[in-house]
């Protein structure tokens, strides 16, 4: 059971990550190469501070808007 919620997280991590790489990037290249190590992408984007002042919210919301 606790195997199942941790790759459910992990897959909405992924796909957080993905969704981050086409807010900046717009390309699908990049978006393959993000998709293919997305955890060290999504670690960059946090150390970088591209997610602070909120943006870490704005992102996804932009998608369902």
């Amino acid at each position: 059971m606790d195997n199942r919620n941790s790759s459910i997280l992990y897959g909405i991590l992924g796909i957080y990550a993905l969704m981050i790489s086409w807010h900046y990037n717009h390309s699908l290249i990049l978006l393959i190469i993000h998709y293919i190590f997305w955890p060290i992408y999504l670690v960059y984007q946090l150390l970088t501070g591209h997610l602070s002042h909120d943006l870490w919210r704005t992102i996804p919301e932009s998608y369902f808007k």
